[in-house]
């Protein structure tokens, strides 16, 4: 990797996972911003689709730590969270139809329109016992897309939007969504 490409690496903001906050890391990472969203901010959001859903259900001792829409302990907020946590920016979510692939996604077009990308992946964990999903975000920062998943060490740079095509691509035959992130 060339010394300028090394330099805008260390400049790209990235969280790395703690507990099961990878919907929050995906945000702060997606947005470029350490503080765009908090805990806080997520629980108060999941707390507020709960209380406007009219069909929501009986409360247990349990609704203490199991919530609808996350896990008050260790986080692992669903996509309800992720969309009003979005629309709250400004944002619009636009669910990628995986029948077409990643060749139908224009990634190359100004950086105005599509925000971000916003993969949610299956997860098996302990020889598959433990199955989950997980929060990526991908975005293109002057020019350049990274995977800016909490789970890596450090941003991976991709090298140009095939292989951001091909990588999505290989996630949504794992069985990933792929969620794009518009401006409005």
């Amino acid at each position: 990797m060339d010394e300028n490409k090394q330099q805008q690496q260390k400049d790209v903001y990235h969280e790395k996972q703690k507990l099961q906050f990878c919907l929050l890391h995906s945000l702060n990472n997606l947005f470029q911003e350490k503080n765009a969203f908090t805990r806080a901010d997520l629980n108060a959001i999941a707390e507020k689709l709960v209380l406007d859903d009219p069909t929501r259900g009986k409360w247990t001792p349990l609704s203490l730590i199991f919530k609808p829409h996350h896990n008050a302990v260790t986080g692992n907020y669903d996509i309800n969270v992720l969309i009003a946590a979005l629309e709250g920016k400004g944002k619009r979510v636009v669910w990628h139809d995986r029948r077409n692939g990643a060749a139908s996604l224009d990634l190359d077009g100004s950086e105005g329109k599509l925000m971000g990308i916003v993969l949610n992946v299956p997860e098996r964990k302990y020889g598959g016992l433990w199955r989950s999903r997980h929060w990526v975000a991908l975005r293109r920062i002057e020019g350049v897309w990274y995977n800016l998943d909490s789970d890596f060490a450090a941003p991976y740079t991709f090298k140009d939007t095939e292989e951001v095509r091909e990588s999505l691509d290989i996630a949504i035959s794992g069985g990933a969504e792929i969620l794009l992130v518009m401006n409005e």
